[in-house]
């Protein structure tokens, strides 16, 4: 497999071709098929699954990882657990997708009485605060979960278990990963810590929000306070969050928590980040590095990290890849997600990836719902990224998911390597269409590719094209050979 690496805004691979991906979440938190905590990481992720994925379009897997997994013990590593990871990278080689690590982490620990997964047991410092079980929502321990808040805090601070401090378990850790994985042929990079927390002043962000939506509730006149009232009077109290679908109602909200994600972007993540990221390249200068948001950013709270560097010198291979989702996820009202309001924190993501000046790919996104008209914000949230030529991976996959609706919307047809520059790509639901405009500046000695969902009825383009088949239901790798200039490829269903 070609090499991947990045140029300004763009993902290229190594005959210099602009990258596309379609991606999905891999990931084994240590919970059973009925969702209790067992902690045995089965990675229940075979060869069937993986070419299903191939053949479904899908050139790239975010492949979760855990830190509790890999590091049971300090200074252990769990060679077996490795093993089977690198075997699902194997298998993405085998079938033309490429991977990146995540080490994923959701209120911090793995430790068995928490519902969230992570570190381990042994880098759990908690000053005698126990983590508690979920009672409403996963999240909640992030609001009011005092081990969770602390477990953070000594991490930030880099306290110490056995004389060593956690970061530099960590980093470690990581150099650990990366010495395994950093010859793979399919290695695409290393996302360094999922949705990073701010500890104690987490906790602080959520009250200022709650402040934040009573205040705005009582002193905003968009906010009709009696229809609202009305509403969860007559058990509708999911339309009290409709005056939030303006994107500047919900900003005015999320502002007041700007400050403290800003100093702790700036004064704790940002160090972080570069300690680890100069641990990974340490051991290899393969693999791309992958900057996260924190947690509260997922609401679209601005992203103030500067760019990864090491002493002053910046890191050439580098991308951001935010995460974000409408307030309805993890409910059944996901239903009601409202485009505008997800929509608006993407644009603050793209002012993010506008300032780092870096690709971006989107790490997390989406949800789950009954039946099939939920899947409009599908459709929206994948037209914005093709707007703006995002890749993006979508969480998560689970038993079934390749049978839900949802899969009409994430099949799709899409760019996959493109000679030169993209201008841009748009699928034409109401007429059926696909349409790639891009500026070829030379000769290539591989084609562009665009992958082809389903049968197409016609092919217009410039220059000679084959189409080769891809597993089942008609799909084909369409591959274009042209020469310098503008070109338009028109595919009709």
């Amino acid at each position: 497999m070609l090499k991947i690496t990045t140029f300004e805004k763009t993902f290229i691979d190594s005959e210099g071709r602009q990258r596309i991906f379609n991606g999905i979440n891999l990931c084994d938190k240590g919970y059973n098929k009925d969702g209790e905590i067992n902690r045995t990481y089965t990675l229940d992720f075979d060869e069937k699954l993986i070419k299903e994925l191939s053949e479904c379009g899908f050139n790239l897997v975010r492949l979760g990882l855990t830190w509790d997994a890999v590091e049971p013990e300090p200074n252990r590593y769990n060679e077996e657990y490795l093993n089977r990871v690198y075997a699902i990278a194997d298998l993405c080689a085998k079938y033309g997708i490429y991977f990146f690590l995540d080490m994923h982490q959701d209120l911090y620990s793995g430790a068995p009485e928490t519902a969230g997964d992570g570190a381990p047991a042994w880098a759990c410092i908690t000053d005698g605060a126990k983590f508690n079980k979920t009672k409403l929502v996963w999240a909640e321990g992030y609001f009011w979960g005092k081990a969770v808040h602390r477990a953070f805090d000594h991490f930030w601070a880099n306290d110490k278990v056995n004389g060593i401090p956690l970061q530099t378990y960590y980093c470690n850790m990581w150099k650990h990963v990366a010495d395994k994985f950093k010859d793979h042929p399919a290695l695409f990079g290393f996302d360094l810590l999922n949705e990073p927390f701010p500890g104690s002043d987490g906790g602080k962000v959520f009250r200022k929000l709650v402040m934040s939506i009573a205040k705005t509730v009582i002193t905003d006149k968009r906010c009709k306070k009696l229809w609202m009232l009305k509403q969860l009077i007559t058990g509708n109290a999911i339309k009290v969050l409709e005056p939030f679908n303006d994107p500047s109602l919900f900003r005015k909200v999320t502002s007041a928590a700007d400050g403290l994600i800003n100093k702790f972007d700036t004064g704790v993540y940002s160090q972080f980040i570069n300690r680890t990221a100069n641990a990974v390249r340490e051991i290899t200068d393969n693999g791309i590095i992958i900057m996260e948001n924190s947690y509260y950013s997922n609401l679209g709270i601005p992203y103030s990290c500067p760019p990864v560097n090491y002493d002053g010198k910046r890191e050439e291979k580098l991308c951001f890849a935010p995460h974000a989702y409408d307030l309805m996820v993890d409910t059944p009202a996901y239903k009601y997600a409202s485009n505008s309001r997800v929509g608006s924190i993407f644009d603050e993501h793209k002012r993010s990836q506008d300032r780092l000046n870096v690709p971006l790919i989107v790490g997390e996104w989406g949800g789950q719902s009954e039946g099939t008209d939920w899947l409009y914000h599908i459709e929206y949230l994948l037209d914005k990224f093709d707007k703006n030529q995002w890749g993006q991976t979508y969480w998560a996959y689970y038993d079934g998911l390749l049978e839900n609706p949802i899969m009409t919307c994430l099949i799709r047809t899409s760019p996959v390597a493109v000679c030169g520059k993209i201008d841009r790509y748009l699928t034409d639901r109401k007429n059926n269409t696909f349409t790639l405009e891009y500026t070829q500046d030379k000769e290539y000695s591989l084609p562009t590719e665009i992958f082809v969902h389903k049968k197409a009825k016609s092919i217009e383009c410039g220059g000679e094209y084959t189409l080769e088949p891809v597993g089942k239901n008609g799909a084909s790798l369409l591959k274009i050979k042209d020469t310098a200039g503008k070109h338009k490829v028109t595919i009709r269903f």
